[in-house]
Protein backbone atom coordinates (compact mmCIF):
# COMPACT_ATOMS: atom_id res chain seq x y z
CA UNK A 1 0.00 0.00 0.00
CA UNK A 2 1.34 3.41 -0.91
CA UNK A 3 2.28 5.44 2.13
CA UNK A 4 0.45 8.69 2.61
CA UNK A 5 2.68 11.76 2.51
CA UNK A 6 2.64 13.32 5.97
CA UNK A 7 3.36 16.75 4.47
CA UNK A 8 0.25 18.76 3.72
CA UNK A 9 -0.08 19.17 -0.09
CA UNK A 10 0.33 22.57 -1.70
CA UNK A 11 -2.55 23.95 -3.84
CA UNK A 12 -0.79 23.08 -7.15
CA UNK A 13 -0.27 19.51 -5.91
CA UNK A 14 -3.92 19.32 -4.90
CA UNK A 15 -4.96 20.66 -8.30
CA UNK A 16 -2.90 17.97 -10.02
CA UNK A 17 -4.34 15.19 -7.83
CA UNK A 18 -7.86 16.51 -8.35
CA UNK A 19 -7.48 16.51 -12.15
CA UNK A 20 -6.06 12.98 -12.06
CA UNK A 21 -9.10 11.86 -10.10
CA UNK A 22 -11.47 13.49 -12.62
CA UNK A 23 -9.55 11.99 -15.54
CA UNK A 24 -9.85 8.45 -14.14
CA UNK A 25 -13.56 8.85 -13.42
CA UNK A 26 -14.75 10.81 -16.47
CA UNK A 27 -11.97 10.52 -19.05
CA UNK A 28 -9.11 12.78 -20.10
CA UNK A 29 -11.42 15.44 -21.57
CA UNK A 30 -12.63 16.53 -18.15
CA UNK A 31 -10.34 18.95 -16.33
CA UNK A 32 -10.58 22.02 -14.15
CA UNK A 33 -8.66 25.23 -14.39
CA UNK A 34 -6.48 26.76 -11.72
CA UNK A 35 -8.88 26.88 -8.80
CA UNK A 36 -6.26 27.53 -6.11
CA UNK A 37 -4.23 30.57 -7.19
CA UNK A 38 -1.49 31.33 -4.66
CA UNK A 39 -1.53 34.83 -3.19
CA UNK A 40 1.48 36.91 -4.23
CA UNK A 41 4.35 37.34 -1.88
CA UNK A 42 3.33 34.57 0.54
CA UNK A 43 5.39 31.58 1.66
CA UNK A 44 3.47 28.42 0.79
CA UNK A 45 4.96 26.55 3.74
CA UNK A 46 4.06 29.11 6.36
CA UNK A 47 1.91 27.59 9.10
CA UNK A 48 -0.32 28.94 11.79
CA UNK A 49 0.80 27.76 15.17
CA UNK A 50 -2.33 26.10 16.54
CA UNK A 51 -0.51 24.15 19.21
CA UNK A 52 0.25 27.01 21.58
CA UNK A 53 -0.44 25.91 25.17
CA UNK A 54 -3.98 26.84 25.96
CA UNK A 55 -5.09 28.41 29.21
CA UNK A 56 -8.63 27.14 29.46
CA UNK A 57 -9.47 27.28 33.16
CA UNK A 58 -11.23 24.26 34.62
CA UNK A 59 -14.21 25.22 36.77
CA UNK A 60 -14.86 21.69 37.98
CA UNK A 61 -15.70 21.62 41.69
CA UNK A 62 -17.61 18.35 42.18
CA UNK A 63 -16.68 15.96 44.99
CA UNK A 64 -16.68 12.14 44.61
CA UNK A 65 -19.60 11.60 47.02
CA UNK A 66 -21.66 14.17 45.17
CA UNK A 67 -21.09 12.48 41.81
CA UNK A 68 -21.75 9.05 43.32
CA UNK A 69 -25.04 10.27 44.81
CA UNK A 70 -26.04 11.56 41.37
CA UNK A 71 -25.28 8.19 39.78
CA UNK A 72 -27.29 6.40 42.47
CA UNK A 73 -30.40 8.23 41.27
CA UNK A 74 -30.16 6.72 37.80
CA UNK A 75 -28.16 3.49 38.00
CA UNK A 76 -29.32 0.40 39.88
CA UNK A 77 -26.74 -1.82 41.61
CA UNK A 78 -23.10 -1.53 40.39
CA UNK A 79 -21.98 0.01 43.69
CA UNK A 80 -18.30 -0.73 43.18
CA UNK A 81 -18.27 0.64 39.64
CA UNK A 82 -20.09 3.81 40.71
CA UNK A 83 -17.65 4.31 43.60
CA UNK A 84 -14.60 3.81 41.39
CA UNK A 85 -15.88 6.00 38.54
CA UNK A 86 -17.06 8.84 40.81
CA UNK A 87 -13.81 8.92 42.78
CA UNK A 88 -11.28 8.60 39.97
CA UNK A 89 -13.09 10.86 37.50
CA UNK A 90 -13.50 13.63 40.11
CA UNK A 91 -9.82 13.28 41.01
CA UNK A 92 -8.88 13.45 37.32
CA UNK A 93 -10.63 16.78 36.78
CA UNK A 94 -9.54 18.23 40.13
CA UNK A 95 -5.92 17.50 39.19
CA UNK A 96 -6.36 19.18 35.82
CA UNK A 97 -7.66 22.28 37.60
CA UNK A 98 -4.77 22.23 40.07
CA UNK A 99 -2.00 21.69 37.52
CA UNK A 100 -3.38 23.62 34.53
CA UNK A 101 -0.17 25.54 33.87
CA UNK A 102 2.46 23.37 35.63
CA UNK A 103 1.77 19.69 35.05
CA UNK A 104 4.18 17.61 37.17
CA UNK A 105 6.60 15.21 35.50
CA UNK A 106 5.47 11.58 35.50
CA UNK A 107 1.76 12.27 35.69
CA UNK A 108 -0.38 9.15 35.22
CA UNK A 109 -3.98 9.64 34.13
CA UNK A 110 -6.83 7.78 35.79
CA UNK A 111 -7.80 5.90 32.62
CA UNK A 112 -10.29 3.19 33.51
CA UNK A 113 -11.15 -0.39 32.48
CA UNK A 114 -14.76 -1.50 32.94
CA UNK A 115 -15.39 -5.24 32.93
CA UNK A 116 -18.89 -6.66 32.81
CA UNK A 117 -21.48 -8.52 30.73
CA UNK A 118 -23.61 -6.85 28.12
CA UNK A 119 -26.53 -4.69 29.21
CA UNK A 120 -25.36 -3.85 32.74
CA UNK A 121 -25.06 -0.09 32.17
CA UNK A 122 -21.41 0.52 31.24
CA UNK A 123 -22.13 3.05 28.48
CA UNK A 124 -25.02 4.58 30.41
CA UNK A 125 -22.77 5.29 33.40
CA UNK A 126 -20.20 7.15 31.31
CA UNK A 127 -22.84 9.15 29.42
CA UNK A 128 -24.40 10.24 32.71
CA UNK A 129 -21.05 11.35 34.08
CA UNK A 130 -20.07 13.27 30.94
CA UNK A 131 -23.45 15.05 30.88
CA UNK A 132 -23.25 15.91 34.59
CA UNK A 133 -19.72 17.28 34.34
CA UNK A 134 -20.42 19.10 31.09
CA UNK A 135 -17.65 17.69 28.90
CA UNK A 136 -17.93 16.19 25.39
CA UNK A 137 -18.27 12.42 25.15
CA UNK A 138 -17.45 10.05 22.30
CA UNK A 139 -17.99 6.30 22.08
CA UNK A 140 -16.04 4.01 19.79
CA UNK A 141 -15.90 0.27 19.14
CA UNK A 142 -12.46 -1.31 19.35
CA UNK A 143 -13.37 -3.92 16.73
CA UNK A 144 -13.75 -1.18 14.10
CA UNK A 145 -10.09 -0.15 14.28
CA UNK A 146 -7.17 -1.52 12.33
CA UNK A 147 -3.46 -0.91 12.74
CA UNK A 148 -3.23 1.27 9.63
CA UNK A 149 -6.58 2.99 9.89
CA UNK A 150 -7.58 2.19 6.28
CA UNK A 151 -9.34 -1.18 6.49
CA UNK A 152 -11.21 -0.45 9.68
CA UNK A 153 -11.04 2.92 11.40
CA UNK A 154 -8.42 5.39 12.55
CA UNK A 155 -8.09 5.53 16.34
CA UNK A 156 -7.23 9.23 16.05
CA UNK A 157 -10.68 9.83 14.56
CA UNK A 158 -12.09 9.41 18.07
CA UNK A 159 -10.23 12.55 19.09
CA UNK A 160 -11.48 14.43 16.03
CA UNK A 161 -15.02 13.31 16.85
CA UNK A 162 -14.53 14.74 20.33
CA UNK A 163 -13.89 18.16 18.79
CA UNK A 164 -17.03 17.74 16.70
CA UNK A 165 -19.05 16.93 19.83
CA UNK A 166 -17.62 20.09 21.41
CA UNK A 167 -18.93 22.13 18.43
CA UNK A 168 -15.41 22.85 17.30
CA UNK A 169 -14.22 24.06 20.70
CA UNK A 170 -10.76 22.50 20.87
CA UNK A 171 -10.11 23.68 24.41
CA UNK A 172 -13.27 22.00 25.71
CA UNK A 173 -12.56 18.85 23.70
CA UNK A 174 -9.17 18.54 25.41
CA UNK A 175 -11.05 17.79 28.66
CA UNK A 176 -13.46 15.30 27.09
CA UNK A 177 -14.07 11.60 27.68
CA UNK A 178 -13.42 8.90 25.06
CA UNK A 179 -15.15 5.59 25.73
CA UNK A 180 -14.05 2.48 23.79
CA UNK A 181 -16.20 -0.63 24.02
CA UNK A 182 -15.23 -4.23 23.23
CA UNK A 183 -11.62 -3.53 24.14
CA UNK A 184 -11.17 -7.23 24.95
CA UNK A 185 -11.47 -7.98 21.22
CA UNK A 186 -8.06 -6.41 20.50
CA UNK A 187 -6.18 -8.66 22.93
CA UNK A 188 -3.48 -10.44 20.91
CA UNK A 189 -4.07 -13.74 22.68
CA UNK A 190 -7.82 -13.57 22.02
CA UNK A 191 -7.51 -15.33 18.65
CA UNK A 192 -8.20 -18.88 17.53
CA UNK A 193 -5.18 -18.89 15.18
CA UNK A 194 -2.58 -17.50 17.53
CA UNK A 195 -1.33 -13.99 18.33
CA UNK A 196 -2.72 -11.29 16.02
CA UNK A 197 -0.08 -8.68 15.22
CA UNK A 198 -2.64 -6.15 13.94
CA UNK A 199 -4.39 -6.19 17.31
CA UNK A 200 -1.11 -5.35 19.00
CA UNK A 201 -0.75 -2.50 16.51
CA UNK A 202 -4.14 -1.09 17.53
CA UNK A 203 -3.10 -1.33 21.18
CA UNK A 204 0.04 0.67 20.45
CA UNK A 205 -1.86 3.32 18.52
CA UNK A 206 -4.30 3.70 21.41
CA UNK A 207 -1.38 3.78 23.83
CA UNK A 208 -0.07 6.99 22.23
CA UNK A 209 -3.46 8.64 22.57
CA UNK A 210 -3.99 7.54 26.17
CA UNK A 211 -0.59 8.92 27.19
CA UNK A 212 -0.09 12.23 25.39
CA UNK A 213 0.18 13.10 21.73
CA UNK A 214 -0.84 15.76 19.23
CA UNK A 215 -3.61 14.79 16.81
CA UNK A 216 -3.98 16.70 13.55
CA UNK A 217 -7.62 17.64 13.04
CA UNK A 218 -7.21 17.57 9.26
CA UNK A 219 -7.12 14.08 7.76
CA UNK A 220 -4.47 13.94 4.99
CA UNK A 221 -6.40 11.46 2.80
CA UNK A 222 -9.75 13.25 3.23
CA UNK A 223 -10.54 15.18 0.01
CA UNK A 224 -13.13 17.37 1.76
CA UNK A 225 -10.58 18.42 4.39
CA UNK A 226 -8.06 19.20 1.68
CA UNK A 227 -10.51 21.33 -0.27
CA UNK A 228 -11.52 23.23 2.87
CA UNK A 229 -7.90 23.88 3.79
CA UNK A 230 -7.10 24.98 0.23
CA UNK A 231 -9.91 27.54 0.23
CA UNK A 232 -8.63 28.95 3.51
CA UNK A 233 -5.15 29.08 2.00
CA UNK A 234 -6.52 31.02 -0.95
CA UNK A 235 -7.92 33.65 1.42
CA UNK A 236 -5.10 33.87 3.96
CA UNK A 237 -2.02 32.54 2.20
CA UNK A 238 -1.34 30.31 5.20
CA UNK A 239 -1.63 26.58 5.69
CA UNK A 240 -3.64 26.08 8.86
CA UNK A 241 -2.73 23.10 11.02
CA UNK A 242 -5.09 22.67 13.93
CA UNK A 243 -4.10 20.08 16.50
CA UNK A 244 -5.47 18.80 19.77
CA UNK A 245 -3.44 17.51 22.70
CA UNK A 246 -4.68 14.32 24.37
CA UNK A 247 -2.90 14.89 27.71
CA UNK A 248 -6.10 15.65 29.64
CA UNK A 249 -8.55 13.50 27.67
CA UNK A 250 -9.85 10.71 29.89
CA UNK A 251 -9.99 7.25 28.29
CA UNK A 252 -12.43 4.62 29.57
CA UNK A 253 -12.46 1.19 27.95
CA UNK A 254 -14.79 -1.73 28.52
CA UNK A 255 -15.49 -5.28 27.52
CA UNK A 256 -17.01 -8.61 28.50
CA UNK A 257 -13.59 -10.31 28.71
CA UNK A 258 -14.85 -13.85 28.17
CA UNK A 259 -12.37 -16.39 29.53
CA UNK A 260 -10.55 -13.92 31.77
CA UNK A 261 -12.03 -15.58 34.85
CA UNK A 262 -10.39 -18.87 33.83
CA UNK A 263 -6.97 -17.21 33.84
CA UNK A 264 -7.66 -15.77 37.30
CA UNK A 265 -8.93 -19.09 38.65
CA UNK A 266 -5.82 -20.82 37.34
CA UNK A 267 -3.58 -18.33 39.11
CA UNK A 268 -5.51 -18.54 42.37
CA UNK A 269 -5.57 -22.35 42.39
CA UNK A 270 -1.85 -22.56 41.63
CA UNK A 271 -1.07 -20.32 44.58
CA UNK A 272 -3.07 -22.42 47.06
CA UNK A 273 -1.33 -25.78 47.53
CA UNK A 274 -1.72 -28.15 50.50
CA UNK A 275 -4.41 -29.69 52.65
CA UNK A 276 -5.48 -26.29 54.07
CA UNK A 277 -5.99 -24.71 50.65
CA UNK A 278 -9.46 -24.01 49.37
CA UNK A 279 -9.83 -24.93 45.71
CA UNK A 280 -12.47 -22.63 44.28
CA UNK A 281 -15.05 -24.13 41.97
CA UNK A 282 -15.44 -22.81 38.43
CA UNK A 283 -19.17 -22.81 38.96
CA UNK A 284 -18.90 -19.92 41.40
CA UNK A 285 -20.03 -16.59 40.13
CA UNK A 286 -17.84 -15.08 37.43
CA UNK A 287 -17.63 -11.64 39.05
CA UNK A 288 -16.14 -13.17 42.20
CA UNK A 289 -13.00 -14.02 40.26
CA UNK A 290 -12.93 -10.89 38.13
CA UNK A 291 -12.82 -8.75 41.26
CA UNK A 292 -9.48 -10.42 42.09
CA UNK A 293 -8.00 -9.30 38.77
CA UNK A 294 -4.30 -8.41 38.55
CA UNK A 295 -2.22 -6.91 35.77
CA UNK A 296 -0.56 -10.26 35.11
CA UNK A 297 -3.97 -11.70 34.19
CA UNK A 298 -4.48 -9.05 31.51
CA UNK A 299 -0.96 -9.71 30.22
CA UNK A 300 -1.77 -13.39 29.79
CA UNK A 301 -5.09 -12.44 28.18
CA UNK A 302 -3.14 -10.73 25.40
CA UNK A 303 -2.55 -7.08 26.27
CA UNK A 304 0.78 -5.28 26.01
CA UNK A 305 2.35 -4.32 29.35
CA UNK A 306 2.56 -0.65 28.30
CA UNK A 307 -1.12 -0.69 27.34
CA UNK A 308 -2.12 -2.09 30.74
CA UNK A 309 0.09 0.48 32.42
CA UNK A 310 -1.96 3.29 30.90
CA UNK A 311 -5.16 1.79 32.37
CA UNK A 312 -4.43 1.80 36.11
CA UNK A 313 -8.04 1.73 37.34
CA UNK A 314 -10.30 -1.32 37.05
CA UNK A 315 -14.00 -1.66 37.92
CA UNK A 316 -16.06 -4.84 37.62
CA UNK A 317 -19.80 -4.58 37.02
CA UNK A 318 -22.27 -7.15 38.31
CA UNK A 319 -24.73 -9.20 36.30
CA UNK A 320 -28.27 -7.89 36.67
CA UNK A 321 -30.81 -10.21 38.31
CA UNK A 322 -34.60 -10.05 37.83
CA UNK A 323 -35.00 -7.89 40.93
CA UNK A 324 -32.39 -5.45 39.59
CA UNK A 325 -34.28 -5.18 36.30
CA UNK A 326 -37.47 -4.45 38.22
CA UNK A 327 -35.72 -1.72 40.22
CA UNK A 328 -34.53 -0.19 36.96
CA UNK A 329 -38.09 -0.05 35.63
CA UNK A 330 -39.47 1.30 38.92
CA UNK A 331 -36.99 4.18 38.93
CA UNK A 332 -38.69 7.34 37.70
CA UNK A 333 -35.55 8.20 35.70
CA UNK A 334 -35.69 4.89 33.81
CA UNK A 335 -35.06 5.79 30.17
CA UNK A 336 -36.94 2.67 28.98
CA UNK A 337 -40.20 3.68 30.69
CA UNK A 338 -39.80 7.38 29.91
CA UNK A 339 -39.19 6.61 26.25
CA UNK A 340 -42.27 4.40 26.00
CA UNK A 341 -44.44 7.01 27.73
CA UNK A 342 -43.25 9.57 25.21
CA UNK A 343 -44.13 7.23 22.35
CA UNK A 344 -47.75 7.23 23.54
CA UNK A 345 -47.64 10.93 24.54
CA UNK A 346 -46.94 11.68 20.87
CA UNK A 347 -50.55 10.57 20.29
CA UNK A 348 -51.87 12.43 23.39
CA UNK A 349 -52.18 9.17 25.33
CA UNK A 350 -51.00 9.17 28.93
CA UNK A 351 -49.45 5.86 29.97
CA UNK A 352 -49.17 4.53 33.54
CA UNK A 353 -47.57 1.28 34.74
CA UNK A 354 -48.73 -0.77 37.71
CA UNK A 355 -46.06 -2.21 39.98
CA UNK A 356 -47.01 -5.84 39.26
CA UNK A 357 -46.75 -5.17 35.54
CA UNK A 358 -43.17 -3.92 35.98
CA UNK A 359 -42.30 -7.11 37.85
CA UNK A 360 -43.67 -9.29 35.05
CA UNK A 361 -41.78 -7.31 32.40
CA UNK A 362 -38.56 -7.58 34.44
CA UNK A 363 -38.90 -11.36 34.77
CA UNK A 364 -39.43 -11.75 31.03
CA UNK A 365 -36.44 -9.55 30.26
CA UNK A 366 -34.24 -11.51 32.67
CA UNK A 367 -34.82 -14.74 30.75
CA UNK A 368 -33.39 -13.11 27.62
CA UNK A 369 -29.98 -12.88 29.37
CA UNK A 370 -29.13 -9.54 27.75
CA UNK A 371 -29.24 -7.40 30.88
CA UNK A 372 -31.14 -4.12 30.75
CA UNK A 373 -31.26 -4.31 26.93
CA UNK A 374 -33.89 -7.01 27.26
CA UNK A 375 -36.27 -4.56 28.92
CA UNK A 376 -36.87 -2.67 25.69
CA UNK A 377 -37.86 -5.73 23.67
CA UNK A 378 -39.99 -7.08 26.55
CA UNK A 379 -42.01 -3.84 26.72
CA UNK A 380 -42.31 -3.61 22.94
CA UNK A 381 -43.83 -7.08 22.72
CA UNK A 382 -46.46 -6.10 25.30
CA UNK A 383 -47.42 -2.68 23.95
CA UNK A 384 -46.91 -2.82 20.19
CA UNK A 385 -50.57 -3.62 19.40
CA UNK A 386 -51.76 -0.87 21.75
CA UNK A 387 -49.37 1.63 20.15
CA UNK A 388 -50.77 0.71 16.74
CA UNK A 389 -54.49 0.74 17.60
CA UNK A 390 -55.08 3.40 20.29
CA UNK A 391 -54.03 6.45 18.22
CA UNK A 392 -57.04 5.77 15.98
CA UNK A 393 -59.41 5.98 18.96
CA UNK A 394 -60.45 8.69 21.46
CA UNK A 395 -58.68 6.94 24.34
CA UNK A 396 -56.32 9.32 26.18
CA UNK A 397 -55.40 7.20 29.22
CA UNK A 398 -54.04 3.70 29.54
CA UNK A 399 -52.87 1.58 32.47
CA UNK A 400 -50.37 -1.21 31.88
CA UNK A 401 -51.48 -3.88 34.35
CA UNK A 402 -50.31 -7.39 35.13
CA UNK A 403 -53.15 -8.66 32.92
CA UNK A 404 -51.99 -6.51 30.01
CA UNK A 405 -48.50 -8.00 30.23
CA UNK A 406 -49.86 -11.54 30.47
CA UNK A 407 -52.34 -11.26 27.58
CA UNK A 408 -51.98 -8.05 25.52
CA UNK A 409 -54.40 -9.04 22.74
CA UNK A 410 -57.31 -9.90 25.05
CA UNK A 411 -56.80 -6.77 27.20
CA UNK A 412 -56.70 -4.56 24.11
CA UNK A 413 -60.05 -5.93 23.00
CA UNK A 414 -61.50 -5.25 26.47
CA UNK A 415 -60.20 -1.69 26.44
CA UNK A 416 -61.62 -0.99 23.00
CA UNK A 417 -64.98 -2.43 24.02
CA UNK A 418 -65.16 -0.42 27.26
CA UNK A 419 -62.75 2.57 27.14
CA UNK A 420 -64.48 4.26 30.13
CA UNK A 421 -64.11 1.29 32.45
CA UNK A 422 -64.34 2.76 35.99
CA UNK A 423 -61.83 0.27 37.35
CA UNK A 424 -59.21 1.46 34.88
CA UNK A 425 -59.99 5.12 35.57
CA UNK A 426 -59.69 4.65 39.34
CA UNK A 427 -56.41 2.81 38.93
CA UNK A 428 -55.13 5.58 36.68
CA UNK A 429 -56.00 8.26 39.27
CA UNK A 430 -54.33 6.27 42.05
CA UNK A 431 -51.14 5.87 40.04
CA UNK A 432 -51.19 9.57 39.15
CA UNK A 433 -51.49 10.63 42.79
CA UNK A 434 -48.71 8.24 43.79
CA UNK A 435 -46.51 9.76 41.11
CA UNK A 436 -47.28 13.30 42.28
CA UNK A 437 -46.38 12.43 45.86
CA UNK A 438 -43.01 11.05 44.81
CA UNK A 439 -42.32 14.12 42.69
CA UNK A 440 -43.18 16.50 45.53
CA UNK A 441 -40.63 14.71 47.69
CA UNK A 442 -38.12 14.98 44.85
CA UNK A 443 -38.62 18.76 44.68
CA UNK A 444 -37.94 19.17 48.40
CA UNK A 445 -34.90 16.91 48.04
CA UNK A 446 -33.65 19.13 45.22
CA UNK A 447 -34.05 22.22 47.43
CA UNK A 448 -31.95 20.62 50.16
CA UNK A 449 -29.21 19.49 47.76
CA UNK A 450 -29.12 22.84 45.95
CA UNK A 451 -28.80 24.85 49.15
CA UNK A 452 -26.12 22.50 50.45
CA UNK A 453 -24.15 22.70 47.19
CA UNK A 454 -24.43 26.44 46.52
CA UNK A 455 -24.88 27.86 49.99
CA UNK A 456 -28.03 29.57 48.73
CA UNK A 457 -31.40 29.47 50.44
CA UNK A 458 -34.13 28.69 47.94
CA UNK A 459 -37.55 27.41 48.89
CA UNK A 460 -40.37 26.81 46.49
CA UNK A 461 -43.86 27.76 47.64
CA UNK A 462 -46.57 25.04 47.62
CA UNK A 463 -48.01 26.59 44.45
CA UNK A 464 -44.65 26.40 42.67
CA UNK A 465 -44.11 22.82 43.83
CA UNK A 466 -47.41 21.86 42.21
CA UNK A 467 -46.43 23.74 39.06
CA UNK A 468 -43.12 21.83 38.91
CA UNK A 469 -44.86 18.50 39.48
CA UNK A 470 -47.50 19.15 36.82
CA UNK A 471 -44.88 20.28 34.32
CA UNK A 472 -42.65 17.26 35.00
CA UNK A 473 -45.60 14.88 34.43
CA UNK A 474 -46.85 16.66 31.32
CA UNK A 475 -43.41 16.72 29.70
CA UNK A 476 -42.07 13.44 31.14
CA UNK A 477 -39.09 15.48 32.26
CA UNK A 478 -36.79 15.14 35.24
CA UNK A 479 -37.87 17.16 38.25
CA UNK A 480 -34.35 18.53 38.62
CA UNK A 481 -34.54 20.09 35.17
CA UNK A 482 -37.85 21.85 35.93
CA UNK A 483 -36.51 23.02 39.30
CA UNK A 484 -33.48 24.52 37.55
CA UNK A 485 -35.78 26.33 35.12
CA UNK A 486 -37.84 27.74 38.00
CA UNK A 487 -34.70 28.84 39.84
CA UNK A 488 -33.48 30.66 36.72
CA UNK A 489 -36.82 32.49 36.48
CA UNK A 490 -36.55 33.46 40.15
CA UNK A 491 -33.08 34.85 39.50
CA UNK A 492 -34.48 36.76 36.54
CA UNK A 493 -37.14 38.33 38.78
CA UNK A 494 -34.47 39.48 41.25
CA UNK A 495 -32.44 41.00 38.44
CA UNK A 496 -35.52 42.78 37.09
CA UNK A 497 -36.25 44.16 40.58
CA UNK A 498 -32.72 45.55 40.85
CA UNK A 499 -32.77 47.05 37.36
CA UNK A 500 -36.12 48.81 37.79
CA UNK A 501 -35.18 49.96 41.30
CA UNK A 502 -32.18 51.78 39.86
CA UNK A 503 -34.26 53.15 37.02
CA UNK A 504 -36.94 54.68 39.29
CA UNK A 505 -34.60 55.37 42.23
CA UNK A 506 -36.99 53.45 44.46
CA UNK A 507 -36.74 49.95 45.90
CA UNK A 508 -39.23 47.85 43.88
CA UNK A 509 -39.98 44.22 44.76
CA UNK A 510 -42.56 41.48 44.09
CA UNK A 511 -44.00 39.51 47.01
CA UNK A 512 -44.06 35.69 46.98
CA UNK A 513 -47.50 35.33 45.39
CA UNK A 514 -46.60 37.86 42.70
CA UNK A 515 -43.41 35.92 41.93
CA UNK A 516 -45.40 32.70 41.69
CA UNK A 517 -47.74 34.34 39.19
CA UNK A 518 -44.81 35.61 37.09
CA UNK A 519 -43.23 32.14 37.05
CA UNK A 520 -46.53 30.57 35.99
CA UNK A 521 -46.97 33.09 33.16
CA UNK A 522 -43.37 32.65 32.01
CA UNK A 523 -43.93 28.91 31.65
CA UNK A 524 -47.46 29.10 30.26
CA UNK A 525 -46.80 31.77 27.65
CA UNK A 526 -43.12 30.93 27.04
CA UNK A 527 -42.05 34.56 27.44
CA UNK A 528 -39.07 36.03 29.25
CA UNK A 529 -39.18 37.32 32.82
CA UNK A 530 -37.93 40.72 31.65
CA UNK A 531 -40.83 41.02 29.23
CA UNK A 532 -43.42 40.17 31.90
CA UNK A 533 -41.90 42.49 34.52
CA UNK A 534 -41.56 45.33 32.02
CA UNK A 535 -45.20 44.98 30.97
CA UNK A 536 -46.25 45.19 34.62
CA UNK A 537 -44.01 48.10 35.61
CA UNK A 538 -44.85 50.15 32.53
CA UNK A 539 -48.37 50.46 33.99
CA UNK A 540 -46.91 51.96 37.18
CA UNK A 541 -44.81 54.72 35.66
CA UNK A 542 -47.08 57.64 36.63
CA UNK A 543 -47.85 56.23 40.06
CA UNK A 544 -44.18 55.63 40.82
CA UNK A 545 -43.48 59.29 40.05
CA UNK A 546 -46.11 60.32 42.62
CA UNK A 547 -44.63 58.30 45.47
CA UNK A 548 -40.98 58.71 44.48
CA UNK A 549 -39.09 60.30 47.37
CA UNK A 550 -41.96 59.74 49.78
CA UNK A 551 -41.32 56.04 50.54
CA UNK A 552 -38.31 53.72 50.47
CA UNK A 553 -39.98 50.67 48.93
CA UNK A 554 -42.84 49.77 46.61
CA UNK A 555 -44.06 46.16 46.90
CA UNK A 556 -46.10 44.67 44.05
CA UNK A 557 -48.52 41.92 45.04
CA UNK A 558 -50.42 39.35 43.01
CA UNK A 559 -53.30 41.82 42.82
CA UNK A 560 -50.84 44.42 41.58
CA UNK A 561 -50.07 42.23 38.57
CA UNK A 562 -53.63 41.16 37.83
CA UNK A 563 -55.17 44.64 38.24
CA UNK A 564 -52.40 47.28 38.26
CA UNK A 565 -54.66 50.38 38.09
CA UNK A 566 -56.88 49.36 41.01
CA UNK A 567 -53.89 48.29 43.11
CA UNK A 568 -51.99 51.51 42.46
CA UNK A 569 -54.99 53.67 43.38
CA UNK A 570 -55.39 51.68 46.59
CA UNK A 571 -51.69 52.03 47.50
CA UNK A 572 -51.63 55.79 46.84
CA UNK A 573 -54.85 56.32 48.81
CA UNK A 574 -53.50 54.32 51.77
CA UNK A 575 -50.17 56.13 51.62
CA UNK A 576 -51.58 59.65 51.66
CA UNK A 577 -54.21 58.80 54.31
CA UNK A 578 -51.37 57.80 56.62
CA UNK A 579 -49.43 61.06 56.11
CA UNK A 580 -49.58 63.25 59.26
CA UNK A 581 -51.39 66.54 58.96
CA UNK A 582 -48.94 69.41 59.43
CA UNK A 583 -50.49 72.04 61.80
CA UNK A 584 -50.43 75.67 60.82
CA UNK A 585 -47.70 77.73 62.55
CA UNK A 586 -48.95 81.13 61.39
CA UNK A 587 -48.87 83.75 64.21
CA UNK A 588 -46.79 81.61 66.59
CA UNK A 589 -43.82 83.19 68.32
CA UNK A 590 -40.61 81.21 67.94
CA UNK A 591 -39.43 79.79 71.24
CA UNK A 592 -42.88 79.78 72.94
Amino acid sequence: MKAVNAKFPTPPEMEKDFNEFLSKKYGGSVRVGSIFPAPHGEDLNEEEDATTPQTHEMKFDMKPEELEAYLNKYVIKQDQAKEVLATKICTHFQRIKLFTNHEPVGNIKNNIVLIGPTGVGKTYLIKLIAAKIGVPFVKGDATKFSETGYVGGDVEQLVRDLVHEADGNIELAQYGIIYIDEIDKIAAGNSAIGPDVSRVGVQRNLLKLMEETEVDLKVPHDLASQLEAAMKFQKTGKVERKKINTKNILFIVSGVFNGLEDIIMKRLNQQKIGFSSHIQSKTEHKEKYLKQLKSEDLLEYGFESEFIGRLPVVAVLDTLEAEDLYNILANRNCSVIVSKKRDFKAYDIDLKFEDKALWEIAKRAYHEKTGARGLVSAIERVLLKFEKKLPSTDITRMVVSEEVVANPTAELEKLLANPDDKRIQLTYQRLLEDEKKILRDNVREYEHEFNKRHGDQIKFSPQIVELIVARAIARDTKVEKICEEVYQVQQGIRQAEDRFSRLYELRISFDEQAQDLIIGRAFEKAVSVDEICEQVLNKYQQGLKLIKGKTAEFIITKQGIENPESYLNQVIKEYFSQQPTIPSTEGEIPGN
